[in-house]
C-alpha cells in the first residue's frame, strides 16, 4: 500500500464510522456529568478535548460492523473501552509525573495527582456501568480481565523498566498489558456483541494483540530515531527516562561486560552524563537492535494482517488490514 497516495487508514476508518462515533462521543459526554462533583467533568474534558484518534473505540465499531451487526450496545461498549483508555491516560499521567501529554498540560499539572486519580476511578466505574448495560456476561469478562491486565502491566513496568535481567518476554508482558490489552479487548468484544463465531472473535482478538504489540514496539523505536516534531517527543527521551524497551533490551543482552557496565550506571543507577546518549545509540548501532526491533515490529503487523482472513471479505477488513500497515509505516 502506498501510504502517501491515499488518507490514512484511521482517518478512513473515522469517515466510515462518522455517525456511530457521533453518537459514542455524546455518550461519553453523557457519562462522563456529574451532578454532585463539577470537577469529573472538567477533568475528563480537558484529556478529552486534547484529541487523539479515539482508536480503540473506531476498532469496537469496526469489528461489530465487519461481523454485521445492527444494535446499538456497541455504542456502549466502545465508549467503555474510551473510557478505560482515558482512566489509565489520568493514572499513568501520576505515575510518570507527566507535564504534558498531546502538547496540552496534563490534569495532574493543572489540578492536582488525587483529582487525576479519583476522576479515573470515576471513569473506570462509569465504564463498568456500560458493560452491565450489554446484558453480556461474556462482554463484562472481557472488557474486566482486560483492565485487570492493565494494571498488572503497568505495576510490572515499574519493577522491569530499570532492571537489566528484563528480557524480550518480559518487555512483551508489559507490552501487552499496557498497550495490547485494550486493543485485543476493543475488537474482540465488538464480534462478541455481534454473535460472531467462536473462530471469528479469537482472530478479531489475535487481530487487536498483534497491532497492539505492533503500536508498542514502533513507539518504542521512534524514541531513538523518530521525528520529534511528530512524536512529539525528544530523541532519547526513554533513555533519560531510565526506560527500558525493546531496542535497549536487544543490546544488553549481546553486551561486553563493559557495555553491561555503562548500562548498569545508565539505566539502573540513573547516573547519566553527558555523551551517555550517543554512546547508548553506537551500541545499539554496533548490534544492530535497531533494525531488529524494525523487524519485529514488521512480524507483528503481518500477525495482525494475517489474523483478519478468516473474518468476512469487506471494507472494513481492508481498513483494519491498511492500519496494521500504517502503524508500521512509521518506521520507514
Amino acid at each position: 500500500m502506498n501510504i502517501s497516495t491515499v488518507s490514512k487508514p484511521h482517518e478512513q476508518l473515522a469517515t466510515t464510522l462518522a455517525g456511530e462515533m457521533a453518537a459514542v462521543n455524546e455518550l461519553i459526554q453523557t457519562r462522563m456529568a456529574s451532578e454532585h462533583a463539577p470537577r469529573i467533568p472538567e477533568v475528563t474534558a480537558h484529556l478529552v478535548s486534547a484529541g487523539g484518534k479515539r482508536l480503540r473505540p473506531m476498532l469496537t465499531l469496526a469489528a461489530a460492523r465487519l461481523c454485521g451487526y445492527e444494535g446499538e450496545h456497541h455504542l456502549r461498549l466502545a465508549a467503555t473501552v474510551e473510557f478505560i483508555h482515558t482512566a489509565t491516560l489520568l493514572h499513568d499521567d501520576v505515575v510518570d509525573e507527566s507535564a504534558q501529554r498531546r502538547g496540552r498540560p496534563t490534569a495532574n499539572l493543572l489540578w492536582d495527582n488525587k483529582s487525576s486519580v479519583l476522576v479515573g476511578d470515576y471513569l473506570f466505574s462509569r465504564s463498568f456501568q456500560l458493560m452491565v448495560e450489554t446484558g453480556s456476561l461474556q462482554v463484562l469478562d472481557i472488557l474486566a480481565n482486560a483492565s485487570a491486565t492493565i494494571a498488572e502491566g503497568e505495576v510490572l513496568q515499574m519493577t522491569a523498566a530499570t532492571d537489566l535481567k528484563t528480557d524480550e518476554s518480559i518487555y512483551l508482558q508489559v507490552v501487552r498489558g499496557k498497550t495490547a490489552a485494550l486493543f485485543s479487548a476493543a475488537t474482540q468484544v465488538g464480534g462478541v456483541i455481534a454473535n460472531a463465531s467462536d473462530e471469528q472473535v479469537q482472530a478479531l482478538y489475535d487481530y487487536g494483540d498483534a497491532l497492539g504489540i505492533a503500536f508498542q514496539i514502533a513507539d518504542d523505536l521512534l524514541d531513538y530515531q523518530g521525528d520529534s516534531k511528530a512524536t512529539g517527543k525528544n530523541v532519547g527521551d526513554d533513555f533519560r527516562e531510565r526506560k527500558l524497551t525493546l531496542p535497549v533490551i536487544k543490546a544488553v543482552a549481546q553486551a561486553t561486560a563493559d557495555e553491561r557496565t555503562f548500562w548498569e550506571r545508565t539505566i539502573e543507577k540513573g547516573r547519566q552524563e553527558e555523551g551517555d546518549l550517543e554512546h547508548a545509540m553506537a551500541l545499539m548501532a554496533k548490534y544492530g537492535t535497531l533494525d531488529a526491533t524494525r523487524d519485529d515490529a514488521n512480524g507483528w503487523a503481518a500477525k495482525a494482517k494475517a489474523a483478519l482472513d478468516v473474518l468476512p471479505d469487506h471494507e472494513i477488513r481492508t481498513m483494519l488490514r491498511d492500519l496494521a500497515d500504517y502503524v508500521v509505516s512509521r518506521l520507514n
